[in-house]
């Protein structure tokens, strides 16, 4: 396949060869040469193994010869929740030093601390906040990006950290996928102008000179395609010829090599079916071959298992495909040592690994690794470097030239600000809305404004223009005044996500999952609509603010507001969305909105959730109307979502971790425990006889393994707060569907569900599934009908999966759904 590809590629000239701004140093490589000659096989191993900060200590670093580490979303020194920027600083000199100790005959080599800096040097307590690169791209400013992506290298400079996870360029074409807000535009074009500036911010000092004073190593991802993948489904298949994939998903990497990025991370996606990381077509005869990339291409967090004859501990096929450096975050001791065996006995060519930590140490060698001292010149001053006020003021400018009006009917903006003006909505003085996923963890969920010390919120910025113009504000978040205002402020927004569980079913906001049945209908319970209708029916003007990381179907939240502002995952300088929403007063001049849509916005649905084809977008990709522009909307746009599609949908209680209005309950005696996301790596949770914990199966934290000490009976509950109405579902001969893994006998475990009535009604699991081989995954499913049949009233449950035991049981269970019987297998 390879010849032959090759030659369609000469033939075709698909892929351009690039000249990097970066060129081969017949000196730098002689001095890689020096080292590559004294490194052992295990040394040599060691380099192109990344492993997570909680499992791979300095001692490891050092023991191991490992080349890199990374702290995944929600990970602190020590896994410390409250860890400080001394704190990261002091544990980068302990891997550092461990790293270059000689005892024992070591070669010392650099270590590589990665982080994702995705949008600031976000998981850091104090860092700044810049809006994600949804909002970066409507700003149409690549030299302000480009200042964004330089306060980020200073403040990673100023904790030792030399490696960005970004930036990430891909072309989202489906927003229903979960990391659309990480895509500067839908426009290849314009992707491919904020990939260079990121570049070149990242990895160039104030002067220019690559990796200066400040500067950090910069990685593009995902390779390649991850942003066109079937349906918008995270770590999908994107179903596209090859000079699609060049022309559409491939020109911004084509962008950020030219400027100099030296290593790029394989996409989760496959291409055509073929898992990028397994793809020796892609990653070697494509990207180092023909594009002449001579960085090194680093696989995403065990993103190695996914390759067919892969596992998360031995992965020939994807080393030999082209990745250079395996991420596999806990068990790098066994991929270690695998990968030895592989090599000793040829299944890996040494060529392959000679050619690979070729690749990283020429990376070290450029960064100017092998030549800093510690401490590090630059994070002498690093107090003025790391949340600094000049870095607040580019994001604060960020912000404001992200902004995107919609509509501004009658011209009610800007605002006077002698009105008395109520603020409602939940996103006013909301951080965890205003700063979206990676923020501090993952998911951007549990965020605390310590967090953010230097941080401004929305209600913040408003407050302070009606304070200049002399006016009165009124905060209720529910609407509820006593005094009539003379204006609403509304704002409002998605919950932040992040990978994987951002994914959505459908565009339409406010789609909350807990309201879905069987027959696919919504009923109209939706907040946000109510608020906006009500006031709109009392003849007060509305303005709406919405915070999102992606163009949704909002037309009946653009029909009950005068003006729609979109203001993206804004982060720290949240008070400067404020500023072309007022007239200035006496400070100066009017503040206009300048965003431009990277997307086209949708305005008609297909009963799928996704923009109608037949439809055009209602707002087309650059629009964005400034203060004095006119365009009216019509009257009254269609209202028709996707509530009139009779298919059947599932309903997804934990498929993804955690997705509101789900929890988790925990029982055990008298006590009662609802589980929460974690500030650390690992979510986790323990009552009395139960404890559970996260741990990954096919992404991060989807399965829950649960453990009973046998000391008396304990409870693993799942509620959605209020009851489920599971008649419809009923009727479907639907089924409670789930994949377990037993690692001890059944014993007495009970599978039950909770009806008004609070009595349990269920079966033995032992019963349901009979003898099964620990530590092997089995799909299992119990049909409603059986639950029906013991007397439980499935248009009343309050719980609808319940496992109980009263002896010493461990199992694992993952993918909790209710589903077609032929879907659960």
């Amino acid at each position: 396949m390879d010849e032959q590809s090759t030659l369609r590629i000469d033939d075709a000239e698909i892929w351009p060869r690039i000249d990097a701004a970066i060129p081969p140093d017949p000196a730098l490589e002689s001095r890689v040469d020096a080292v590559l000659d004294r490194l052992s096989l295990e040394e040599k191993v060691g380099q192109l193994i990344q492993a997570e900060i909680q499992h791979a200590t300095p001692e490891d670093v050092m023991r191991h010869g490992l080349g890199s580490v990374l702290n995944g979303g929600g990970s602190f020194p020590h896994n410390d929740r409250n860890a400080r920027r001394r704190d990261w600083l002091e544990l980068a000199e302990s891997y550092h030093r461990a790293a270059m100790r000689t005892d024992g005959g070591r070669t010392p080599v650099p270590v590589l601390w990665a982080t994702d800096a995705v949008h600031g040097h976000n998981n850091v307590r104090g860092a700044t906040i810049f809006p994600h690169n949804i909002g970066l791209g409507a700003t149409r400013n690549p030299d302000l990006v480009r200042q964004v992506a330089r306060c980020t290298a200073l403040e990673m400079s100023a904790t030792g950290i030399r490696c960005a996870f970004s930036p990430s360029v891909s072309v989202a074409g489906d927003y229903r996928w979960g990391r659309t807000y990480e895509s500067f535009a839908e426009d290849p074009q314009l992707v491919s102008r904020f990939s260079k500036a990121m570049i070149e911010g990242l990895q160039r000092d104030s002067s220019g000179r690559a990796f200066g004073d400040g500067a950090v190593i910069a990685t593009l991802k995902h390779f390649v395609g991850d942003g066109g993948t079937h349906l918008g489904i995270d770590r999908g298949d994107t179903r596209v010829d090859e000079q699609t994939l060049c022309d559409i998903h491939g020109l911004p990497y084509l962008s950020g090599l030219a400027a100099g990025a030296q290593v790029i991370m394989a996409s989760f996606s496959s291409w055509n079916g073929e898992p990028v990381h397994g793809s020796r077509y892609l990653l070697t005869t494509v990207l180092k071959e023909c594009i002449g990339f001579d960085g090194f291409v680093i696989g995403d967090w065990n993103g190695h298992a996914f390759v067919p004859g892969c596992s998360r501990t031995e992965c020939a096929p994807a080393l030999n495909a082209g990745v250079d450096v395996i991420m596999v975050p806990e068990d790098w001791r066994e991929l270690l040592e695998n990968t030895l065996a592989e090599v000793r006995t040829g299944v890996i060519p040494e060529s392959r690994i000679e050619d690979a930590v070729r690749r990283v140490l020429r990376v070290k060698f450029r960064a100017g690794l092998f030549d800093k001292e510690w401490p590090e010149s630059e994070v002498v001053d690093a107090t003025s470097r790391f949340g600094a006020p000049a870095h607040l003021d580019v994001a604060a400018q960020a912000v404001q030239e992200s902004l995107v009006l919609l509509k501004n009917r009658n011209g009610l903006l800007p605002l006077a600000g002698n009105l008395h003006v109520l603020v409602a909505g939940d996103a006013a003085q909301n951080l965890e809305k205003q700063m979206g996923g990676w923020s501090i963890t993952w998911q951007g969920r549990g965020v605390l404004p310590d967090d953010f010390p230097q941080a401004s919120s929305i209600l913040d910025g408003i407050s302070a223009r009606i304070r200049q113009g002399g006016g009165r504000l009124t905060v209720a978040p529910d609407g509820v005044f006593d005094e009539r205002p003379d204006v609403a402020i509304v704002v409002f927004g998605e919950a932040p996500y992040a990978e994987w569980y951002g994914d959505r079913d459908t565009l339409e906001f406010e789609v909350d999952i807990k309201f879905w049945h069987a027959e696919g209908v919504l009923p109209r319970v939706r907040p946000t609509l109510e608020l906006l209708s009500s006031l709109k029916a009392q003849g007060i003007p509305v303005v709406s603010v919405f915070l999102t990381g992606r163009p949704l179907y909002v037309n009946t939240e653009l029909n009950a507001s005068d003006a729609f502002v979109v203001a993206w995952l804004p982060g720290s300088a949240g008070e400067r969305v404020a500023a072309p929403l007022f007239e200035p007063g006496d400070e100066g001049e009017q503040v206009d909105f300048t965003g431009r849509l990277g997307f086209a916005w949708p305005g008609g649905l297909t009963s799928a959730g996704q923009p109608a084809a037949e439809s055009p977008p209602l707002f087309p990709l650059g629009f964005g109307l400034g203060l004095n522009d006119r365009c009216e909307l019509p009257g009254r746009l269609p209202e028709s979502g996707t509530d009139g599609s009779r298919r059947f949908r599932p309903l997804n209680i934990f498929t993804r971790g955690f997705v509101e209005p789900w929890k988790i309950l925990l029982q055990s005696g008298e006590e009662t425990r609802a589980v929460l996301p974690s500030s650390g790596t690992k979510s986790t949770g323990r009552v009395g006889e139960i404890r559970v914990d996260a741990r990954d199966r096919n992404i991060q934290e989807d399965t829950w393994l649960i453990t009973w000490s046998g000391a008396g009976e304990a409870r693993f509950l799942l509620s959605a707060g209020d009851p489920l109405n599971l008649d419809a579902f009923l009727a479907a001969d639907a089924a409670l569907c789930f994949d377990l893994r037993m690692d001890t006998p059944a014993g007495d475990i009970r599978i039950e569900m909770i009806g008004a009535d609070d009595r349990p009604l269920g079966f033995s699991l032992g019963d349901r599934i009979g003898d099964v081989a620990p530590g092997i995954w089995r799909s299992v499913r119990i049909g409603l009908r059986e639950f029906a049949d013991l007397g439980l009233d499935l248009g009343n449950i309050r719980h609808p999966l319940l496992l109980r035991s009263t002896e010493k049981s461990r199992l694992s269970i993952s993918a909790i759904r209710i589903d077609r019987p032929d879907a659960c297998d």
